[in-house]
């Protein structure tokens, strides 16, 4: 056991959930081509091992349901086995839930899959960090929350996904506040539209707020791995509270 464990003492350790593909994954590759050692967590081996081939550096897969508290102590026991301390969580595992559903329609099990997985996963997560983090000497470390331009502003038919958002921005602003003394800081990205499997609808035209139907552009997801990481790389002394990326002409800034 021992012989594994601080096999990168004078490097970072950063967990990335929802890893195994889109944003996990391009954050992912750019915090290891930038040196990092990174733990991937998400539901699927293969995609996991996917990612880790395409890094650089040293990766940790391990299968993770965040919305399972069993499975997030899991996964920080085994990057504090593996690594001793942690620098960095991106708590990035969300999904939309079933779209173009009226809320009046929506069943009670897709409300809470949305919830378990956006902002009790990312709960989870983060009180696990915080343990590390706390614990570990020198103290600290940094959390980036993967929110959206729909904690902002909702998208119609899109209830579940848009409170849990929301709610995003009230846990990392309780986040940021209680690491305070333990030199744990707290950030959110808010991003809209980057180019992933999740986004590919946009391409092909999603419902306004006027009822129309309209092709949105996107942008490259490599610039929200870019974000990302000079986010994570600021001292701990430095804090960007709150970023928002998004294509430029997206309909979210103005009335469309």
């Amino acid at each position: 056991m021992n012989a594994m464990r601080n096999i990168n003492t004078k490097g970072r350790i950063a967990v990335v959930t929802g890893a195994g593909s889109g944003i996990g994954r391009a954050v992912a590759k750019a915090l290891s081509g930038a040196g990092w050692s990174v733990a991937l967590a998400g539901r699927h081996p293969g995609k996991l091992a996917e990612t880790a081939r395409a890094m650089e550096g040293d990766a940790l897969p391990v299968r993770t349901d965040v919305s399972e508290p069993e499975d997030v102590d899991a996964l920080f026991a085994a990057v504090g086995e593996r690594y001793g301390r942690l620098d960095l969580l991106f708590n990035n595992a969300g999904t939309f839930g079933p779209g173009g559903v009226p809320l009046e329609d929506l069943p009670y099990s897709a409300w809470r899959k949305v919830v378990d997985t956006n902002l009790t996963g990312t709960f989870l997560c983060a009180q696990a960090a915080f343990r590390l983090m706390k614990a570990q000497d020198p103290r600290g470390g940094r959390i980036i929350n993967n929110g959206s331009v729909s904690a902002h502003a909702p998208r119609p038919d899109s209830v579940a996904y848009t409170a849990t958002k929301h709610g995003m921005t009230g846990l990392t602003k309780s986040l940021s506040l209680d690491g305070r003394p333990y030199r744990i800081a707290c950030g959110q990205i808010d991003i809209g539209n980057a180019a992933t499997d999740m986004t590919e609808r946009m391409r092909r035209g999603v419902p306004q707020a006027n009822g129309e139907l309209a092709v949105e552009p996107v942008m490259d997801v490599a610039d929200v791995a870019t974000t990302v990481l000079h986010m994570a790389e600021l001292p701990l002394e430095a804090n960007v509270q709150f970023a928002t990326v998004l294509a430029t002409g997206m309909p979210f800034v103005g009335r469309g």
